[in-house]
């Protein structure tokens, strides 16, 4: 007999029900930044621990204001019909308009010291881990938040909460973000590459799929038939590609 999931799916604590999507983003962030400390620990600094610490302070900071920045702007109708603005951009927000944001962030931080070196290439597989982890409670909200797939026929459709079949996007980032993890595992071991180059791969990959997983997604129209995130991801994927096509890979 197959088991039946009720969504959405919520923990009790002290009397009180919960969803459970914020206690797995929560868990995730806890495993992929105690991971980040592992792997930093193994890694010879070559920044110091000072710069290393204002650039993941900078990273922290722009990736919170791009994920509310772009979450709220995905639906522009909604955002200035809100009653409250400022609430409104709090309770949106999106892992696309987080790391562009820690981007920029980070850039301008570098700029600042003066540092040209390329960074995030330790930060990778915890942010890998960290997202997967973050989609399973995605999954098991259903359609009671906005990261739920269009209705579909197709073989993979699912009831997550409503009378459709739809597309269980969560799960496909899922099983894209493990076979990402492999793939950059593998790439790492057998190719010489220089500093920043596995970052760059990381954000080239996972905003392409994400530019292809929206259009099965519900998404309010921004401009030539995309969103915002796509056009984010657009925008990111043309800045990547930018700084690799001069990269030449070697293997070890």
């Amino acid at each position: 007999m197959l088991m039946t999931i009720e969504f959405p799916v919520t923990i009790d604590l002290f009397g009180k029900t919960f969803l459970l999507h914020p206690f797995m983003e929560g868990l995730g962030m806890f495993i992929g930044m105690r991971y980040y400390q592992l792997l930093k620990w193994k890694d010879q600094e070559s920044l110091g621990h000072s710069n290393s610490l204002l650039i993941v302070i900078a990273a922290g900071v722009g990736a919170l204001i791009g994920s509310h920045l772009i979450g709220s702007l995905e639906r522009p109708d909604e955002l200035l019909s809100a009653s409250n603005i400022w609430a409104y951009i709090w309770v949106n927000n999106t892992i696309i308009g987080g790391l562009a944001g820690g981007l920029i962030a980070v850039e301008l931080m570098k700029k600042l010291m003066g540092k040209k070196e390329s960074t995030g290439d330790l930060m990778v597989f915890p942010l890998i881990v960290a997202i997967a982890i973050g989609r399973v409670g995605c999954f098991y909200t259903g359609i009671f938040e906005q990261t739920y797939g269009l209705p579909t026929e197709c073989p993979f459709g699912m009831y997550l909460g409503d009378a459709y079949k739809r597309h269980p996007v969560a799960l496909y980032e899922i099983a894209f973000l493990l076979l990402l993890f492999t793939a950059l595992q593998c790439f790492k071991t057998r190719y010489n590459y220089h500093k920043g180059v596995l970052f760059q791969l990381f954000m080239l990959s996972y905003f392409s799929f994400r530019f292809v997983l929206d259009f099965i997604k519900p998404r309010a129209i921004i401009l030539f038939g995309l969103s915002t995130i796509q056009i984010t991801c657009i925008v990111v994927i043309i800045y990547y590609i930018y700084l690799l096509k001069s990269e030449r890979f070697i293997k070890k």
